[in-house]
């Protein structure tokens, strides 16, 4: 059996599966291939938009839209759009038997099934298993229908009388950012791009869209100021954006009893912000909270009194944050942590701080950066040696990494050491410290407390502790290891 128009003599079996593949592999471009595909298609219902064959021509196009919000040739989106048109202008007001049709129904998920249905659509003498009979899928009112659905993907918006989609760059964001959220970005993924473009986004949402672009930005605001963010940038911008839309919801009032708690998790919060981002995306959270019973009305969710709140709380979130990332970071606190009463180095407490265990991660940054800054200002040899190394080793402990607050004073005093004058050779004839974690701990506190901790097996003198050429050597290593983290111009910048 063959289509009253067919398409290079193909049987509609096989074009089907070179549809069904076009929209599961739609985000391609310059693809000249699925081009022509889309063009034959488009150029068959054209030819007669209110025949037949338009249901399969429709149906056709409505799969591989996907494909025309990615990068088609230029010219093959429109001339799809201008045959759909034309087949909606020519059946959606056909009379027909029927008090429903299935495009009525039918949504993104249901798409997947299109290519096994259309060739037994086509086949009246193939076996039938579909819950809606045959003469309603192929009813002219129902290839309109189809045609509004492929109108719509192209277009999100565009119609009003079809199931609700989630515009095809809204899934694509719900996917990258709960990987990014998830800590396992795709490898393609620009991570100051991609955060940076959520602040953006909010910062020229249309009024309907903003109170989700908001919950976005709050969602990304986390991950941006946990440290894995490197530049001031992108929370600059995130607070900028913030900013700008604040004063759409401040002063304002609700009648609400109160308001429901927003998702707590990164990639949760970023997946209901962009959903409550399109019109699509909130008449689908609304026809599921009404099917499940179980969420928040949507009037609630996006309710202006709420978002000042979420406004309010992010943008100290980010402004807090961005000073002690990147500002002048206050260590002064420290001094009552790390020295004992009589004003000396509590190298317990030192010895303790810098064993690579997951709950020193929260003390490395601080601690290390007071070291630095304290080594500076010491004339005593062995607070010298022991400050150096607790900078050395804390920045080793830092997770995710640290910020720029506390590597351009921990550079600063490491660039400093390692271009000091040094002898020619060691003053010492034992090797250096080993600076590995259970030996190097227990010989720096002997090191330094000899009458209060017992030399470990391997003690060295403390003439090796207080070389300048192992000082200059820990000074390089930690250079290396922070090298690259940010751009000089910023190492440079002091505010």
């Amino acid at each position: 059996m063959k289509f009253v128009t067919d398409m290079d003599d193909m049987m509609l079996d096989e074009l089907s599966e070179i549809w069904d593949d076009i929209r599961e592999n739609y985000d391609t471009s310059n693809n000249s291939s699925y081009d022509r595909t889309v063009l034959d298609c488009a150029a068959d219902l054209a030819a007669d938009p209110g025949g037949d064959s338009a249901y399969a021509w429709a149906i056709g196009l409505a799969m591989m839209a996907p494909y025309l919000t990615w990068l088609p040739a230029a010219g093959v989106a429109q001339q799809a759009v201008t045959a759909l048109e034309a087949a909606d202008r020519a059946l959606r007001d056909r009379s027909c038997p029927h008090s429903s049709h299935p495009y009525e129904s039918h949504d993104d998920e249901a798409d997947e099934d299109l290519a096994g249905l259309l060739p037994a659509l086509a086949d009246e003498t193939a076996d039938w298993n579909e819950e809606r009979p045959r003469d309603e899928w192929r009813c002219p009112r129902n290839a309109a229908g189809f045609a509004r659905i492929a109108l719509d993907i192209v277009h999100p918006g565009s119609a009003t009388d079809i199931p609700p989609r989630l515009p095809l760059e809204a899934k694509d964001s719900i996917s990258t950012l709960s990987a990014l959220l998830h800590g396992y970005p795709k490898p393609w993924t620009d991570i100051n791009d991609e955060i940076s473009g959520q602040g953006a986004d909010l910062s020229h949402a249309d009024p309907a869209d903003r109170a989700g672009r908001l919950q976005v930005v709050r969602a990304v605001t986390w991950y941006a100021v946990s440290g894995m963010v490197r530049k001031k940038s992108v929370l600059d911008g995130l607070a900028e954006a913030v900013e700008k839309v604040l004063p759409h919801f401040a002063g304002s009032d609700c009648a609400h009893d109160g308001h429901p708690a927003l998702p707590d998790s990164g990639p949760n919060a970023a997946e209901l912000g962009i959903r409550l981002s399109s019109a699509g995306g909130r008449a689908i959270y609304e026809r599921g909270r009404i099917a499940s019973g179980r969420d928040a009305p949507l009037d609630e969710v996006v309710c202006p009194v709420l978002m000042a709140e979420i406004a309010n709380q992010t943008l100290a979130q980010l402004r807090e944050r961005r000073e002690e990332l990147f500002g002048e970071r206050d260590t002064s606190h420290a001094d009552a942590e790390y020295l004992r009463a009589d004003g000396r180095l509590d190298i317990e407490k030192l010895v303790e701080r810098t064993d690579h265990k997951s709950w020193n991660e929260k003390h490395a940054d601080d601690l290390g950066l007071w070291a630095a800054r304290r080594h500076g200002q010491s004339a005593d040899d062995r607070d010298r040696a022991v400050l150096l190394l607790v900078a050395h080793q804390t920045m080793k402990i830092s997770y995710p990494s640290p910020p720029l607050s506390v590597v351009r004073g921990v550079l600063a005093t490491m660039r400093a050491v390692a271009a000091a004058h040094l002898p020619a050779e060691c003053p010492h004839e034992d090797e250096h410290p080993a600076l590995r974690r259970a030996e190097f701990r227990a010989g720096m506190a002997h090191f330094w407390a000899p009458e209060e901790f017992t030399p470990g097996e391997d003690s060295r003198s403390a003439e090796s502790w207080t070389c300048p050429r192992f000082a200059a050597a820990v000074a390089e290593e930690t250079i290396r290891d922070l090298a690259g983290l940010y751009e000089e111009e910023e190492l440079a910048d002091a505010g």
